[in-house]
């Protein structure tokens, strides 16, 4: 499984990008408004900090205006991926965007349904939300599984990329059901780090080195 940042904060994305396990970026408009910064140089610096697919994502609503917006984000970077809502306009332009070369992430999918279509449409990523359905009391989970046994039943090609994750239990079932990326908020990320267990058998390991005052060399 490959492991995106969903921030578009320079501070967290340098950190999990230190840590040796990041693999691309996802933004959208809200996380981008929260910086304060223009987005080019926004993005400019993530592509400097991650050498992987970075998201970024169109405002338009109709097919031309997203063609525009996608074109020139695309020729901002080669590892940019456009962000493109998952509506009618919107895969109009994926299918356009998708003969011409430029990747796509095919954002705010709620149904298998319209996972098919994104699919069929040459979607380079599919972001199902699981969060946001757990949140109105439907099984996020069970979309990504859905989700993966129809893209594995035809071969599609779109990868199934599990979104709006809100604790790391989502991840591991994520994981489990063969989704090919996790886009993890940073705290979720750190989150993922911590067990009781570690942090009390590793104080263990080391007052016990003290009491026996031993040296590494």
């Amino acid at each position: 499984m490959k492991f995106f940042i969903d921030s578009a904060n320079i501070d967290e994305i340098r950190e999990a990008a230190s840590l040796g396990i990041l693999d691309g970026v996802t933004t959208n408009p809200s996380l981008v408004a929260k910086e304060g910064k223009n987005f080019r140089q926004l993005l400019d610096e993530i592509l400097e900090l991650v050498n992987g697919p970075i998201s970024a994502e169109v405002v338009s609503t109709d097919r031309d205006g997203i063609l525009v917006e996608a074109r020139e984000l695309a020729a901002i970077h080669p590892n940019i991926v456009v962000k493109v809502p998952l509506i009618r306009e919107g895969l109009k332009a994926v299918r356009q965007l998708t003969d011409e070369g430029i990747k796509t992430n095919v954002t705010l999918c709620f149904s298998p349904t319209q996972a098919l279509l994104a699919a069929k449409a040459g979607a380079t990523y599919i972001s199902p939300f699981i969060g946001r359905l757990d949140d109105i009391s439907i099984d996020g989970m069970e979309l990504i599984q859905q989700i993966v046994t129809i893209y594995q039943n035809y071969n599609f090609g779109t990868q199934v990329l599990a979104a709006s994750i809100r604790h790391p239990l989502h991840v591991v079932q994520a994981a489990m059901m063969g989704a090919d990326v996790a886009t993890i908020p940073f705290k979720i990320i750190d989150m993922m780090f911590m067990h009781p267990l570690t942090e009390s058998g590793l104080q263990k390991f080391l007052d016990d080195w003290k009491k026996n005052e031993a040296k590494l060399v």
